[in-house]
């Protein structure tokens, strides 16, 4: 029996694309019979385009097997590659997803060169122009670069991708299981802080991210379709993803804060039916613990794929509690001695932030961490 050769979808979306077309396709196709380490199929996701891109790629569709189309209504980059995405997940068995541009930016023959990076137990390969040996089309005047590297720099640090060097980068290969665990946040932005968005939500699903250089080229052929409004746009979106990212512990503490109240209104009760004030207060803990994991397991982090059962994560829960529990009371206790002649509020107040911090991470890596 021969090797199964594993299988990549090349997702390329068109808006007047007529010039470029033809060309781009039998390149890519060119690459595939050139090197049999990956078989390729292209999906083409075009937006109605006026110039006929889309009629083109339909007459090739129709003696090409491995071309296809997919047409839509034009409402930006990241809807044209969420379309080509979810038909890729829904309907092609294919190992992994490859995304680029139609205008020669990117090279085919990179192509096989990310898909091969995947091999080195890496869910995605970015096509980088920043990383060593990555190199950017001298056709481009200042302001451009400025603008590129500015925006690059500003969404890694805002979106939490600082060990990534080209966040902005359109050209990627990702494992068809990373993007299917990325695709439910349902992330819904259109102009080109798609790509950081993508990649955000791929960093949050847990896939783990390389880099290879490319040299990124200008295109001879159409016209650019970035604007001052989609400019705009990006820094703005770029500001949303940042405050998304601090979503899940601020639903921790909200959660927490639930918490003390299931406690205390659990330990008046238990006392006003005159049970015993200590195991009041044990039953009242643990009431609070069990509230908290319900709502940390279904609202918090209830868009990860967790390994385990839940009544595994239960008892990591119970653990994790119990320990920052711990913590906090040692904390108290060396404020205490080392700082008899502070109120004990004070004392208390900031022996909840290790506690607080330490459940949080705990639970995010451990008690509720995403599958890989």
């Amino acid at each position: 029996m021969g090797m199964i050769v594993p299988g990549a979808c090349v997702v390329v979306p068109t808006y007047n694309e007529a010039a470029n077309i033809s060309s781009l396709l039998q390149m890519i196709l060119s690459e595939d019979d050139a090197n049999p380490a990956w078989r390729l199929v292209v999906l083409v996701v075009d937006d109605e385009s006026p110039d006929g891109t889309g009629e083109i790629v339909r007459r090739i569709a129709r003696v090409e097997p491995r071309v296809r189309l997919l047409s839509g209504t034009k409402r930006g980059l990241g809807d044209a590659y969420m379309r080509g995405f979810a038909y890729v997940v829904d309907h092609l068995d294919v190992d992994a997803v490859v995304q680029m541009d139609a205008d020669f930016s990117h090279s085919p023959g990179d192509i096989k060169r990310l898909l091969d990076g995947l091999e080195q137990d890496v869910e995605v390969v970015i096509g980088s122009r920043y990383v060593s040996g990555g190199e950017i089309d001298t056709a481009w005047g200042w302001r451009r670069r400025w603008l590129s590297r500015g925006g690059n720099l500003f969404a890694r640090y805002v979106v939490g991708l600082q060990r990534v060097k080209d966040a902005t980068a359109g050209f990627k290969a990702i494992r068809s299981s990373a993007l299917s665990n990325a695709l439910p946040f349902r992330f819904n932005v259109q102009g080109y802080v798609f790509q950081v968005a993508l990649l955000h939500y791929l960093n949050v699903s847990g896939a783990r991210i390389s880099e290879v250089p490319i040299a990124f080229h200008d295109r001879t052929s159409g016209k650019t379709k970035l604007s001052i409004s989609d400019i705009a746009g990006f820094f703005f979106h770029v500001c949303s993803l940042g405050v998304l990212r601090y979503s899940t512990f601020i639903k921790f503490i909200l959660t927490g804060t639930l918490g003390v109240l299931v406690n205390l209104a659990t330990f008046e009760i238990l006392l006003s039916i005159n049970l015993n004030a200590y195991l009041a207060s044990a039953i009242a803990v643990e009431a609070s613990i069990v509230s908290n994991f319900l709502i940390n397991n279904f609202w918090t982090f209830r868009h990860r794929t967790m390994p385990g059962s839940r009544r595994r994560r239960a008892i990591r829960f119970n653990l994790v509690s119990i320990s920052t529990l711990l913590i906090s009371l040692g904390t108290f206790a060396v404020l205490g001695i080392l700082f008899p002649e502070n109120p004990l509020v004070i004392h208390q107040a900031i022996a909840i932030v290790p506690a607080v911090l330490g459940n949080y991470f705990a639970s995010s890596y451990w008690t509720f961490r995403s599958e890989i």
